[in-house]
């Protein structure tokens, strides 16, 4: 059980000041194959998720958005275009090689100009208040160390009447369902990191920091 100086890893018990090291080591090795993994692992479904998020936004032209954790650009991408170049989209991750990867494409895509790349902890968000129209982190928030840290960093730097959405995933309803998922989560995934990445552990951490993520209440 966690006290005051630990937290979560996945199952593991670790100090605080550990976790995000570790959590930098499991991007560092999937970086390259992130996207590919995310297709496969979600049957390209996580693209949908993405799409209703942007239309949950409300984002509009001239409008400044901060997509945390936002890794190899997916949700940058669709906001620097609807931002258009009188808006800006900064695109945040801790982790150095994640944010590479999100680069790299969309300066293929001809995306540049209106985007801004910042390695950052989203615990501690190098911008000034009121800063942002929409901010959004897909996926990313259960591998933050101090979740209310994070949330209370996100709303300082959100201007008044803006919007934070959050994509996360989380436990079944149905017993059924939760068994398959389980099956699923502990046994293929880890087989489709080890065939795809060479790394089965990476994403037997991604499966147990889904289980280790609050419920729905």
């Amino acid at each position: 059980m966690a006290d005051d100086n630990t937290t979560h890893f996945g199952y593991q018990t670790v100090r605080k000041e550990e976790k995000a090291d570790r959590v930098a080591d499991v991007f560092h090795s999937v970086a390259s194959r992130y996207d590919l993994m995310n297709d496969l692992m979600s049957g390209g479904i996580h693209r949908i998720w993405k799409k209703f998020t942007i239309e949950l936004s409300g984002v509009r032209t001239g409008n400044t958005v901060l997509d945390i954790a936002g890794g190899t650009g997916d949700l940058t991408a669709k906001f620097a275009r609807i931002v258009g170049p009188e808006g800006k989209v900064v695109l945040a991750d801790i982790n150095d090689s994640m944010l590479k990867v999100g680069r790299d494409k969309l300066t293929d895509k001809g995306i540049v100009g209106n985007v801004q790349y910042t390695q950052a902890d989203a615990q501690y968000l190098p911008f000034p208040d009121n800063s942002f129209d929409c901010i959004t982190i897909a996926f990313g928030l259960r591998n933050v160390t101090d979740k209310d840290l994070a949330l209370a960093a996100m709303l300082r730097v959100l201007k008044p009447g803006g919007r934070l959405l959050v994509l996360e995933f989380s436990k079944p309803q149905n017993k059924l369902l939760e068994k398959a998922y389980d099956t699923y989560s502990f046994r293929l995934l880890p087989l489709m990191g080890k065939l795809v990445t060479s790394d089965a552990e990476s994403y037997r951490y991604l499966a147990e920091s889904i289980r280790m993520h609050p419920d729905q209440d």
